[in-house]
């Protein structure tokens, strides 16, 4: 697994990795507290950073970053519906199969290969029965503690 990031940044509930690709963002990591943070050390960086903590004192906050084209075509169609999804709000894997004549399997495969978490929020898609896993992740641990962190801060659900 490649740990190289252009940045590490603090956030509330461990730390942030970045990755870069010439003047678009190409990924965006959840890392645990151990990693080291790196300081963001150019103008794209910066806006990563300053977009993210914006985030973390206002769950309103608008991202505009610039965002490498990824993904598959229907992986595209499920993030374009979590977009849709407003702050606070929540989906259901189901839900969105259903809108693209798909399976939830499926678009929970392509919840997990989110490049871009945060930003494009993913953690507001949950199980028909309950929180659902996170970033491939379905048992507790890390992941899902940062899934109930973000939800609780955009006040979709309390602890």
């Amino acid at each position: 697994m490649q740990h190289h990031f252009d940045a590490v940044l603090p956030a509330p509930f461990g730390k942030v990795g970045v990755r870069i690709d010439g003047a678009h963002v190409h990924e965006i990591v959840y890392l645990p507290d151990h990693f080291a943070e790196v300081a963001p050390d150019n103008a794209l960086l910066k806006r990563v950073a300053e977009q993210l903590d914006a985030y973390y004192a206002n769950a309103d906050t608008v991202f505009d970053l610039p965002l490498a084209a990824r993904g598959t075509e229907f992986q595209r169609k499920v993030w374009d519906a979590i977009c849709a999804v407003p702050r606070g709000g929540l989906t259901t894997y189901g839900a969105i199969a259903k809108s693209l004549q798909s399976m939830p399997r499926a678009v929970g495969q392509a919840c997990g290969q989110n490049w871009f978490p945060i930003v494009v929020p993913c953690h507001r898609v949950v199980a028909a029965n309950g929180l659902g896993g996170f970033a491939h992740h379905g048992e507790e641990g890390f992941y899902l503690s940062v899934k109930r962190w973000l939800l609780c801060h955009e006040g979709a659900m309390l602890l």
